[in-house]
């Protein structure tokens, strides 16, 4: 475990870097897309870095997740079974990427997401309106909850667009409440995730509360724009996401690249 020194300064940037993380999460997923670089930042090694940020992340999953269901979003007994696909997904991913390198899929999220962000952009069926589903919620619990809840414990970045275009496609939900039960997979791809790597011991529990504390704030003002703005934010955001993530997947898969543009540290 690195030495690490939390002045004021750094546990200040790290409440603020989870408050803005927690805020955009809340809305279109990503989060991870601000919070990961700070967490490299600080020092921790990459396979730190991704377990604490499951920590801090939970905590803004879990502000958003509560709120959706107060204001009536989710019924939690009908997703019960898509709940536990998804946590036996990504207690899978998250005891295998601790082996295997991810390298690979490196290279192909970032087609993925730029496919979901045209999706999201140009597809006439992105709305609040609810639209006939095209499979059952067993198969989409079978497929797209263990699936995706693999990958965000095997690899994750994107994994919120994911599920979002998975209820939107698949189930035919409207994009706010789609964006409300992809939190409730999020919290439990995190939380199935964070128990697998605190075993291990790669969490550092001091930088992820305090970013934690930051992320119950802005994953809570985020759910609050939501539910005001629905589709006119939410399809933006989503769309912004993918795209940054993309370009981050691929400029980290290309090293020359970066050295090119000047943006190799």
């Amino acid at each position: 475990m690195p030495d690490l020194q939390l002045s004021l300064d750094i546990l200040a940037l790290l409440f603020m870097t989870g408050l803005i993380a927690g805020l955009v999460d809340a809305i279109a997923g990503g989060g991870g897309l601000i919070a990961l670089p700070v967490l490299l930042a600080t020092g921790l090694p990459p396979i730190q870095a991704l377990a604490t940020n499951k920590l801090q992340g939970s905590f803004g999953t879990f502000s958003s997740s509560l709120y959706f269901i107060r204001n009536g979003l989710i019924c939690l007994r009908e997703i019960r079974f898509m709940v536990g696909c998804t946590f036996i997904g990504s207690a899978s991913g998250t005891l295998i990427v601790q082996n295997i390198s991810t390298d690979s899929l490196a290279s192909i999220i970032p087609l993925l997401l730029i496919g979901i962000a045209l999706y999201f952009l140009l597809s006439p069926r992105i709305s609040d309106e609810q639209q006939p589903a095209r499979i059952s919620t067993l198969l989409f619990s079978l497929s797209i909850g263990f699936g995706i809840g693999f990958y965000d414990g095997f690899f994750g970045p994107g994994a919120g667009s994911f599920f979002a275009i998975g209820f939107v496609g698949l189930l035919g939900f409207g994009l706010t409440k789609a964006t409300a039960h992809t939190k409730i997979l999020n919290l439990t791809s995190n939380l199935a995730s964070l128990c697998f790597f605190a075993l291990s011991g790669y969490v550092i529990w001091s930088i992820g509360l305090t970013m934690g504390l930051g992320q119950l704030i802005g994953a809570r003002i985020g759910a609050r724009l939501v539910l005001r703005r629905g589709v006119k934010l939410i399809r933006p955001m989503i769309v912004i996401i993918s795209i940054l993530i993309s370009i981050k997947l691929f400029l980290g898969n290309n090293p020359d690249l970066l050295k090119w543009i000047g943006l190799d540290s």
